[in-house]
Formats: C-alpha cells, structure tokens, sequence
C-alpha cells in the first residue's frame, strides 16, 4: 500500500473547518458580531433574527464604522484590529479571531456595510460562500451593518445537529442578554422573527445602572433581594450583586458570572460560589448573581476554549478566595434578611384565595329569615372580651421594640408562628425554622473557638441504632467530641451517650443520635465530620432548636427577635427555607381596597 500524499488544502476549506471550530448555531455569530459591535464603540445595538437564524441574522450598530482598507481586510483570514502588539496574552477586547468573519462567510452568504463616523462614504463587501466581491457604494448611517443569510448553506450537514427554531432563538436571547449585563451603557434591541423579545434601554455604567439592567433580564424579585458585591486584592477586583440566600433556583440559569467583561462558565468561579453560599442554600438548589471578574489581562488566558466560554488564571487561588471573600462578606451583612418575594407571595395567596372563593359563591341574594336580626346580635356580645390568647399584646412593650427590623411581639399563633408589628409592616416569624439557624451558628462559632461546650447527663442514655451505625459512630467519636456529643459503643449496635452539647438543652437524643448515624454513613466513612459540618451542625441544631407546638412568653418571643436580628444568616433555616416573611402595611391596606 503506497504512502497517502500530503497536499494542503485550498482556501475555502481551510475556512470551512474554521468555521466549525467557531461557529456551532446561530448564536455564535450573533456573538461574534455583537462583540464586534460592543468593541467598536457602539452606543445603541440592533439584532433581528429569522427563521431561528438560518434565514437572516443582521446586527446593526452606530460604532466607529470602517474605511475601504479596514472593510476590505475584515474579511480576510487572520486579519483583526485588536491585537496592537501581536501579544496573545494582552487581550483587551471581546474578540480577536482573525478568521471569524471570513469563516462565517465561507458557509453562508455574508455582507458587510460600514461608515465611519463623521462621514457619508459608506461601502459594502460581500462574502458569498467563500467569493469575495466590493467593496462598493452603500447607503447607511455611521456605523456598520452585518447581514447574515443562509447559514450553514455551504456545510448542510451542520444543519442535522441544530435545535428547533424555538430553541435556537432562545440560545441568541440567551448570548445579547449576558453581552447587555456586561455592557449596562450599550442600549439593545433584539428581534426574532416577528416579535420584539427584548429591549434594553441605556443605563449609567455605574452600580445603579448596573443594577436596573440586571433588574430588566433577571426580574424584579432578583433587584428587591440583590446584594452588592465588591473587593479588591493583589490587583483582582469582583463586583456585581448576588441574591441572597433564600432566593434561589433549580438550576444554574441565573447565575451570570464575568471575567474582563467576557461571559464565562469558569469551574472555578462556579466553585468559588458554592463554597462561598456554603450551608446557606438547599442541595441541589442554586443562588441568583451576575459577577464581574477584571485583571489584568496577562493574568488570564481566554483562549482555553476557541468560543472563549473558559478561561485560565495564572494565580487562580487568588481569584477563588477574593470572591468567596466578598461574598461572604456581603451575605454576613446582610444580616436576618430575608426575601422580600416571601411577603408579596403571602398577599398574592390570599388575594387569589379570596378571588377563588368569591367565584365559587352563588350568584343569587340570601334569603334572611325572620328574626334574624335579633339572632346575629348574640355572638357579638362575646366580643367584650379578647378572642384569642392577648397576653404578648397586653404586657408593656418597649417602644424602641416597635421601631426594630423584627418589631415587637404581639401574639403567638398555633403554637408554631410569632406575629410581630413593626413601624411599617406585619412580620410572621416560624419559631422553629428561626431558633435552629441561631442554635446552627452558635455551634458554628463555639466549633471555631475550640469545641462546643458540652452538659454531662445524670445517668448515660443506651441508643439502639444498628450494628453499621454504632460501628460508623464509634469510628468518629473523637470528632463527635470536639461537636459537643460524649458517646462510646455499648454491646452490639448500641451506644451509650455520656455528654450533649450544652446548648440543645432538653433535646431527643435518641432521635438526634440516630439521625446523625444515618448522616455519617449517607456521607461515607472516608469523610471527616469537619468536612460535613454543614450537615452534622444542621442535624444537631434541627433537634435543640425551639419546636413547633411549644408555647413561648412574650420575654421570649421578644429575645428570639432580638437574637434574629443580631445573627448573620437568621432570614434562612439550615434548610434554605425563609424564616420569616415581612407583609408591608401598604399591601395589606390594598386588601382591603384602602389604597
């Protein structure tokens, strides 16, 4: 068999594979276009989009515009703008790819028309599969307009893999929409098909503008529980906002995170915000943030990935611990807030529930039988006294209570809610879910400065659990200590527990026991107990916290607040659920139609 000869390839293949490398559906020549566009200076941004963006993809922008040598050299291969210096470390703009816009052209039909600013000589060139034609005289306005026909129409194949139209015009929202929080200064205009599907206006490049922009792309319940983030280190600074902890999703969609102003989905940033929401937020849940990472550029490679979605760090250990830094420090002071959705979502139940209940009812007047007026006065009598327990309401309060983030403490309901009145607003607390994040942080701080204080008990308690379980506890004894519970095996699958942690107080331990062995051997007996503190900690503080059904005096309805308000963290239970929801004055007065 004779040596197969090598030949090189022409031209048009050459840009083809290119091509494949660069561009995969639609929604990465809008982003290599609109990056074009954001990098040329523009101040307003257009897209429009048909068929998904098979048919037509045209971005018009009224950047810098480009002269006959410029446009004439854009469509050539290696050729670009923004690499000054020939430094592929030194990248200080959106893109550089030489070949993306000969690339694009060498599948689909692409034109290109262009006028630079303060001129009226506009010029096109055109790229049809690969021949080259222009440039020539064209009539528009300062800036640049790049129309994109028939793509993939030189490479059918391609064409198998793509999604449906649906699907591929939600990619290109998906691509203009992380662009436009990177950009809050650049208004965006996007068009798919017939339908306007988004709209961002101008903002200030300023943390409010930034703000407002994310508002318009992340909703409205992402700006009331927004939390500002920033820091700086050893020249890496991080700023954006992040929502705090009990808002949150089942997947990773609203989490937006940016290095240099380039979007990116960083394993390492990813991590560093799991690591820094910690036990704040449920399993297999995820926080709401946009982040923005800038370095210097020869800090960071971006060209790890040919659609630049990852990124490498030189010092990546620096980057990883500023943003869980910042982080943490912006969910520390957020202190016991909580979502403001929580109260909203509490009027819009009932406001539906009564809609739903007033529907149901006849359409037809009662028919009042005689003598019914004498009979409704009866019941009415009772009301001379207080119908429900009044004693919080009835004992002096403090007035400076009143005027506290949680308010004053006017009833217990069910055993299980405190109701709390504020200067502005109602504040319904859950007991249980609110005492077992502050019992959670306490052991959190006690563990930190040493161990957990630990109580003796008068005679040790025998917990049956299983021969596997007592083996797993009996393994972690040491570790157990240090969390404040003294046990030792005792016969076949049993345990005897000799010390609790000081601070459950009157706690199941059976329970407790148990369920901490079905946690040690969920986790694997190659993990410390250090490494599931989350867990261990959640499932201590779970059982020594306050129960639902236990009766609490005003005193400690009051502490409880109090306490609330001076632990981090105390708006969310070890579960991620809300602790309490807040009702404002102003939505309440709306049911019952005074505003």
């Amino acid at each position: 068999m004779s040596a197969a000869r090598i030949r090189q390839l022409p031209a048009e293949t050459i840009n083809r594979i290119a091509a494949g490398e660069v561009i995969e559906r639609p929604a990465s020549v809008v982003k290599e276009l609109v990056e074009n566009a954001i990098d040329a200076g523009a101040r307003e941004i257009e897209i429009v989009t048909v068929s998904g963006g098979l048919s037509l993809i045209r971005v018009t922008d009224d950047g810098s515009g480009m002269d006959r040598g410029n446009l004439t050299l854009a469509v050539e291969r290696h050729a670009t703008s923004k690499l000054p210096e020939d430094d592929l470390l030194d990248i200080r703009s959106l893109g550089f790819r030489g070949e993306a816009l000969p690339s694009i052209g060498s599948i689909a039909h692409l034109s290109i028309a262009s006028c630079p600013r303060g001129t009226r000589d506009g010029l096109e060139v055109v790229v049809d599969r690969g021949s080259k034609q222009g440039p020539r005289p064209a009539a528009l306005n300062a800036g640049t307009r790049v129309e994109v026909r028939d793509l993939f129409s030189a490479t059918p194949a391609r064409l198998k893999f793509l999604k449906s139209e649906r699907a591929e015009n939600m990619a290109v929202s998906e691509v203009v929409k992380r662009l436009a929080m990177a950009h809050p200064e650049v208004g965006f205009a996007l068009t798919t098909g017939e339908r306007t599907g988004l709209r961002l206006p101008r903002n200030d490049r300023d943390a409010d503008g930034l703000l407002q922009r994310l508002g318009r792309i992340m909703g409205r319940d992402f700006m009331a529980d927004a939390l500002p983030i920033s820091g700086e280190r050893d020249g890496v600074r991080v700023t954006g906002f992040a929502g705090l902890p009990t808002l949150h999703r089942p997947d990773a969609s609203q989490q937006f995170l940016f290095v240099n102003t380039r979007p990116v989905k960083d394993k390492l940033l990813i991590g560093a915000v799991r690591a820094a929401y910690g036990d704040l937020i449920p399993k297999g849940r995820y926080p709401l943030l946009a982040l923005f990472v800038e370095l210097d550029p020869q800090d960071v490679d971006v060209n790890v990935h040919p659609a630049k979605a990852e990124v490498r760090f030189r010092d990546a250990g620096r980057v990883r611990s500023l943003l869980i830094g910042a982080l943490r420090h912006a969910l520390e002071n957020a202190g016991h807030r909580a979502t403001a959705r929580g109260g909203t979502l509490t009027v819009e139940t009932f406001t539906t529930g009564v809609a739903a209940a007033a529907a149901r009812a006849p359409a037809t007047a009662s028919h009042i039988p005689s003598g019914f007026s004498d009979a409704m006065q009866a019941p009415f009598a009772a009301f001379e006294e207080p119908s429900a327990d009044s004693t919080a309401s009835a004992m002096p309060q403090p007035v400076d209570f009143v005027q506290h983030p949680l308010g004053a403490a006017r009833a217990q309901l069910h055993e299980t809610y405190i109701v709390a009145q504020t200067e502005t607003s109602v504040v319904i607390v859950d007991q249980h879910a609110a005492h077992e994040r502050l019992v959670y942080e306490r052991m959190k701080a006690m563990l930190s400065n040493g161990g957990v204080a630990r109580q003796g008990l008068l005679i040790p308690v025998i917990v049956d659990v299983g021969e596997d379980e007592a083996a797993a506890l009996a393994e972690k004894e040491d570790e157990l200590a240090e969390l404040g519970l003294v046990l030792e095996g005792f016969g076949i699958g049993a345990v005897a527990v000799r010390e609790v942690p000081a601070l459950l107080g009157d706690t199941n331990i059976d329970g407790l026991v148990k369920d901490l062995a079905a946690e040690i051997l969920d986790s694997g007996q190659s993990f410390a107990l250090k490494d599931r503190l989350e867990a261990v900690c959640s499932r201590m503080a779970c059982h020594g916290s306050v129960r639902a059904g236990r009766r609490l005096t005003p005193a400690e309805m009051n502490a409880l607040l109090r306490e609330m308000e001076a632990t981090p963290y105390s708006g969310q239970c070890n579960h991620g659920r809300p602790t309490y929801v807040e009702l404002k004055l102003t939505d309440i007065e709306r049911l019952f139609g005074r505003r």
